[in-house]
């Protein structure tokens, strides 16, 4: 039995039973129920409220899913386009300037650091450029200076 049955029983029972509502005993019962039914419509509202948020995740989730399957198709087609690049003995960069010499990020075992400019320019540099012990800002064109030797101060 649904809450909206129970709630009409309640109601009906009470009705049956020609409970006076002109009584003190009779007026709380009544009230009781009326404010039973009012709980239960709200409730109900409530879970079919519920259901159709459900429904809009599930089409959201759905949607979601569908791009990530797009984008991963997009990835695989560019992993196959940078491979045919490399063997294309014709293929040259279009924009010198966007690739970072001495940089290899496919490779894990190589360290990039990262340091901010005053200007506010964040700097990517590897494990040479550390050891140099400086590098120039692109942006500014002032000189970040770092050392390797840790501060001994006791």
């Amino acid at each position: 039995m649904t809450l909206s049955e129970k709630s009409a029983y309640l109601k009906g029972l009470m009705a049956g039973m020609e409970l006076k509502t002109d009584s003190d005993e009779g007026k709380m019962i009544a009230a009781i129920v009326e404010l039973l039914g009012d709980v239960t419509k709200t409730l109900t509202d409530v879970q079919e409220t519920t259901i159709a948020i459900s429904d809009e995740l599930d089409e959201i989730e759905d949607d979601l899913d569908a791009i990530e399957d797009f984008i991963m198709d997009m990835d695989d087609e560019d992993d196959y386009d940078d491979e045919y690049d490399e063997e294309d003995d014709d293929f040259e960069y279009e924009d010198d300037e966007d690739l970072e010499e001495g940089f290899d990020f496919g490779d894990e075992e190589t360290t990039i650091y990262e340091v901010r400019c005053a200007c506010g320019n964040v700097i990517d540099f590897d494990e040479e450029t550390l050891e140099a012990g400086s590098i120039v800002c692109p942006e500014c064109g002032e000189t970040l200076e770092f050392s390797l030797e840790e501060d001994d101060e006791d």
